[in-house]
């Protein structure tokens, strides 16, 4: 009977990725499009949240039994690397609002009375402890501040980074971690402060957030850096930033790529000098982009390649290898640097066009940058491959 089944299984999956990317390729060009009414709104518009979660592009990675796809990770990047290309935006809003993910952190029950029968919903998520969690009869009450909450104002829930805390300091673990969880809170329980207005991913809505004394019961609390996901199958067997860091490492993917596309287009009608030819005929530019091409299909096959280790070891009913999810962050940032570089190689190129406000070379110069800001393309992920490949011990919790 497993056999059996396991064919039909796996035809459902394959038929929830060609649907996915049939909806994607029908919303490409209108995210494509409306990049410019993204930036000046400083949010996603209203419409392409609802067709976006109407093509259930929120619930890749939700559990199945949560009404999600539950997607392998490769087929998650190359999704949000294909709306990344389109609008770094978009791109970074649909990563951050697929922190639905999480929810297989909670409680299955739980999990399920929260979402309901709408699995199309929003969750955006900001990691960072800086709100308090005070234990209470039941719960606990949960106060903060959070900046950069990505796709806020379209969220149905929000995931907040706390610290436990017991007669007013920060509870420690035992193995000598602070006591760091994720609130599951209700949109509506939080106050949005307007305060979006960025150098890059201008349309991705990344506003502050604050919750006072809000009652938060027990159950809604997660620890997914010290617990391991609450539900079963391969996906759930990878930690947390291991996940992250490879769904991240999509939008650069996507924003490079763009940048490539633009300026091949570009190099082959813009004249310059006296010989009257065009940049595609300039030797260095030649050799610029080639090197920019190179760079950037290694590290997307260098990207490809750790995901698979990982999921491979998944597969066979293992948890990855410190050193399998240390390979993956490295990669990421791999991902973010070759990015970036190509980026930056041919924006200069570019000249005088690209200064201009609407060029697409433009965005995505500024959009990559400011993705790059964020912790997990950072020198510590780096440093943590470094100190696995070396030996030398150190927490693993955020590897």
């Amino acid at each position: 009977m497993p056999a059996a089944g396991r064919p039909a299984m796996l035809m459902t999956v394959n038929d929830d990725i060609a649907a996915l990317r049939s909806a994607v390729a029908e919303l490409v060009p209108a995210f494509q499009a409306r990049a410019d009414e993204g930036e000046r709104l400083r949010t996603m518009p209203a419409d392409l949240v609802i067709r976006a979660k109407e093509a259930g592009l929120f619930r890749l990675n939700l559990p199945r039994a949560l009404g999600g796809y539950e997607l392998e990770p490769a087929a998650t990047v190359k999704i949000l690397e294909e709306i990344s290309r389109a609008d770094g935006s978009a791109g970074w809003t649909l990563v951050i609002g697929n922190s639905t993910a999480f929810f297989a952190w909670l409680d299955p029950v739980v999990a399920k009375e929260l979402i309901g029968h709408q699995p199309d919903f929003v969750s955006t998520s900001m990691w960072a402890p800086l709100g308090q969690a005070t234990a209470q009869p039941g719960g606990f009450t949960v106060s903060g501040r959070w900046p950069l909450n990505s796709g806020c104002p379209h969220a149905t829930w929000l995931q907040v980074g706390v610290l436990v805390t017991e007669a007013g300091r920060p509870r420690t673990l035992a193995c000598g971690a602070p006591d760091w969880r994720f609130a599951f809170v209700p949109a509506r329980s939080a106050v949005i402060e307007d305060t979006w207005d960025a150098m890059g991913l201008c349309g991705t809505g990344s506003h502050h957030l604050s919750l006072s004394e809000v009652a938060v019961p027990a159950e809604q609390l997660a620890a997914p850096f010290f617990e391991p996901a609450r539900h079963d199958g391969p996906l759930w067997r990878i930690p947390l930033i291991t996940l992250a860091a490879m769904f991240l490492a999509a939008v650069p993917l996507g924003i490079a790529r763009r940048a490539l596309e633009e300026f091949t287009a570009l190099a082959a009608r813009k004249v310059r000098g006296p010989a009257a030819q065009s940049i595609g005929h300039d030797a260095a530019a030649q050799v610029e982009l080639a090197r920019a091409e190179g760079a950037l299909a290694a590290a997307r096959s260098f990207l490809f390649d750790a995901i698979g280790g990982v999921w491979d070891t998944a597969c066979r009913g293992d948890e990855p290898s410190l050193a399998e999810r240390a390979l993956v962050l490295l990669a990421a940032n791999q991902a973010m640097r070759a990015g970036t570089e190509a980026v930056d190689r041919v924006f200069r190129l570019a000249g005088a066009d690209a200064v201009f406000a609407r060029h697409p070379l433009q965005r995505c110069l500024r959009d990559i940058h400011a993705a790059g800001q964020h912790i997990l393309f950072s020198g510590g992920r780096d440093q943590a491959f470094a100190k696995v490949r070396l030996g030398i011990e150190q927490p693993t919790y955020l590897i």
